[in-house]
C-alpha cells in the first residue's frame, strides 16, 4: 500500500485502481490550522433537477438536464460560528446588525446579528445571519489568507455534492420521513418548539433539534458531506432563474443582471419539499435571515 501511495503522488496512472481512487475523491484536507476542512469532490456527470413526476416538485427545479462537474473540493461542513467568528476578528469584517429572526412562526426583521440570531448556539453550529455579501467576504479572506482559490460554489456543482451518486430525491431515499438521521428539516422536534400550524407540511419524525444542530450530528452522504440538506440554506454563486432553459452544462455558475441570487438545501425550519436533492430558493444579495448560512468550495488543480 505504501508502494502504491508513493506512485499515486509521483503521478503516475494506475488503472487497476478505481477511478475514485486515484482522484482523490473523498480525501478530507484542511489549508490552515483554522481553516474549514474541506472534501475532495470527484469528477462526473449528473441529471440536474426534478423530473415532473417528483413528489412536490417545483417548477423551476426544471427541465432536467445532464450537466458535467469537474473535479473540486468542497467544505466538509457549513461554516461554523468558530469559523466565521476567526474571520471577523482577523479581518475586522463588518456585518451589521440587522437580521430576519423568527417571532411567532414568522421571519422578522430585528435587531440581532451572526452572534445572536434569536436562538441558542454555540460555536459548533453553523454560522446564521450572514448574506451573499458576507459569504464572499469570508471566501476571498481565506483566499488571501491560504494563497488557494476559494469561492462559493456553483448551483450545479452543490447539486452534484449533494446528491453525491444517488438517484432518489434525497441521498439516504425518497422517503422524507426517513431523513431525520440524515438531515435537520422541519420536523415533530420543531412543532413541539413553536406549535406548528396544522397546515404546515413537517417531516413525519424527530431529528432532536429545534434550530440549528452542531456541524455533523447526522449522518453523511456518500460523498463524506455533512448536512447538504436540512441545518441552514446554502448560499451558491449563481443568479437565480425560474428555469433551468439554458443553464450552463459544464457545471459553472450562471451569472447575469438578476438581483436575485441562489439558496439550496433547505434549513430546520423548512418542508420536504425544499430539504431535498432538486430543491432550490432565492433571496437578495443583501438578505440575511436565521437560517441561512453557507459553505465554500475551492478550485483543485
Amino acid at each position: 500500500m505504501r508502494n502504491l501511495s508513493i506512485l499515486i503522488i509521483a503521478g503516475l496512472s494506475l488503472p487497476w485502481l478505481p477511478a475514485q481512487a486515484q482522484s482523490g475523491a473523498g480525501k478530507a484536507f484542511r489549508d490552515c490550522p483554522a481553516c474549514p476542512e474541506m472534501v475532495v469532490v470527484p469528477a462526473g456527470r449528473f441529471n440536474m433537477g426534478s423530473p415532473p413526476a417528483e413528489a412536490e416538485g417545483r417548477d423551476d427545479a426544471g427541465p432536467v438536464h445532464r450537466v458535467k462537474v469537474a473535479r473540486f473540493a468542497l467544505g466538509k461542513t457549513e461554516i461554523t460560528k468558530r469559523q466565521f467568528a476567526t474571520f471577523v476578528k482577523q479581518s475586522g469584517y463588518r456585518t451589521g446588525n440587522r437580521c430576519e429572526t423568527l417571532e411567532n412562526r414568522k421571519f422578522d426583521s430585528r435587531t440581532a446579528d451572526w452572534r445572536n440570531p434569536g436562538y441558542a448556539q454555540n460555536d459548533r453550529h453553523p454560522v446564521t445571519c450572514v448574506n451573499w455579501d458576507d459569504a464572499k467576504a469570508y471566501a476571498q479572506w481565506l483566499s488571501r489568507k491560504t494563497g488557494k482559490p476559494y469561492r462559493l460554489p456553483s448551483e450545479a456543482e452543490w447539486e452534484y455534492a449533494a446528491r453525491a451518486n444517488s438517484r432518489t430525491e434525497n441521498y439516504w431515499g425518497n422517503d422524507p420521513d426517513k431523513g431525520c438521521k440524515y438531515a435537520n428539516g422541519a420536523d415533530q422536534t420543531l412543532q413541539a418548539a413553536i406549535q406548528c400550524p396544522q397546515s404546515w407540511s413537517l417531516h413525519g419524525c424527530r431529528d432532536g433539534f429545534a434550530f440549528t444542530a452542531p456541524v455533523a450530528s447526522f449522518r453523511p452522504n456518500s460523498f463524506g458531506l455533512y448536512d447538504m440538506l436540512g441545518n441552514v440554506w446554502e448560499w451558491t454563486e449563481d443568479s437565480y432563474h425560474d428555469s433551468y432553459e439554458g443553464a450552463p452544462t459544464d457545471g459553472s455558475a450562471w451569472q447575469d443582471g438578476s438581483t436575485k441570487r441562489v439558496i439550496r438545501g433547505g434549513s430546520w425550519y423548512d418542508a420536504p419539499r425544499f430539504v431535498r436533492a432538486a430543491g432550490r430558493d432565492k433571496s437578495a444579495p443583501e438578505s440575511r435571515y436565521a437560517n441561512f448560512g453557507f459553505r465554500v468550495a475551492r478550485k483543485l488543480p
